[in-house]
């Protein structure tokens, strides 16, 4: 396994205990779609920072130039998500939280894929 291999699984492991933690603390105060949403929020900041200094720390691009493009990259991997997880939740009726979980793994190797390639170029 690449060094950049095992930072991704560990930071991205990271980024979705937050979500899901926030996640689980806020389901109840509001649509579970909006606690997904708000758990993306702050789990966005535990894994930008992670991705820039630990998995891509070898970046070419301004830390400026990799945030604009690593938020463009998460809204698409959040949109991913969360098409899932409505479809999982809502059509399939699965709980709440294995919904969340299986719809963050999906939305995972998209996030890498665009993060390696796009947001954190080397």
């Amino acid at each position: 396994m690449s060094a950049s291999t095992f930072w991704f699984l560990l930071v991205g492991a990271s980024a979705a205990a937050t979500h899901m933690a926030v996640f689980a603390m806020t389901q109840h105060l509001m649509l579970p779609e909006l606690a997904n949403a708000l758990g993306f929020c702050v789990a966005f900041f535990v894994s930008f920072a992670g991705h820039r200094l630990l998995t891509f720390k070898d970046a070419k691009t301004s830390v400026a130039a990799s945030l604009g493009r690593f938020a463009a990259t998460a809204i698409a991997g959040f949109a991913s998500n969360e098409l899932v997880f409505m479809l999982l939740l809502r059509a399939l009726h699965w709980p709440a939280l294995a919904a969340l979980a299986l719809a963050l793994v999906l939305a995972a190797g998209q996030t890498y894929v665009l993060s390696r390639f796009w947001a954190f170029r080397r």
